[in-house]
């Protein structure tokens, strides 16, 4: 178990979310004292947690997020993540680790080369830059914070369990996010399955 400083929570405010599709949901956004790197990473607090709440951990995803990219699936999943957590309890981390941790510009640096032939992770190795240049130490920081030790995961990543494990949280299951396949994200998906191990079935990867 790594051993990691204790971070505090510094502001917990009530925000209501309003989707484009016309969901919406009360939450609380809570801002954190002492996290590691550092980051303006949130906690949004939905439903009533309980003592194994649902958790996802969102890495920000301006294209994706904000301006809705087909390139990624990452609107989508953050989209169903707040209403699955909503409906059950729990808290979305959305942690500033834009490009799985490189950064917004070396992201669509990325893309370019992507355009090129190269895959999602292929990319990044060509641009010098790790294939997940993520760490979830603040994450488990911001759990800790808010007194969450127990929780199920809701990811497709078994990195993310796997991290959190290592800091010293019990993931009790890793609940899978559904599949967003676009015309343009599908070797996206592809890749993450096959180099990374993201628990997504394949067959069900086809544009439409």
């Amino acid at each position: 178990m790594r051993d990691f400083p204790t971070a505090t929570v510094r502001t917990r405010v009530p925000v209501p979310l309003r989707f484009g599709d016309g969901y919406s949901i009360d939450a609380q956004l809570v801002t954190f004292h002492g996290l590691t790197d550092g980051q303006e990473h949130l906690a949004v607090i939905l439903g009533e947690p309980g003592p194994n709440p649902l958790v996802r951990l969102h890495s920000e995803c301006l294209t994706g997020d904000v301006f809705g990219s087909a390139r990624c699936d990452c609107g989508p999943q953050l989209r169903e993540a707040v209403e699955q957590i909503a409906e059950r309890g729990g808290v979305l981390l959305y942690l500033r680790q834009e490009g799985r941790g490189i950064g917004l510009y070396n992201k669509l640096d990325a893309y370019a080369l992507q355009d090129e032939g190269l895959d999602t992770y292929a990319a990044n190795a060509a641009l010098g830059l790790p294939e997940d240049a993520r760490d979830y130490t603040a994450a488990a920081q911001m759990l800790q914070a808010l007194g969450i030790d127990t929780l199920d995961l809701l990811s497709n990543n078994p990195d993310k369990a796997g991290q959190l494990r290592d800091l010293g949280l019990t993931v009790a299951h890793r609940v899978p996010t559904g599949v967003f396949t676009t015309a343009h994200n599908v070797r996206y998906l592809r890749a993450k399955v096959l180099q990374t191990q993201h628990t997504l079935p394949l067959p069900e990867l086809t544009a439409g």
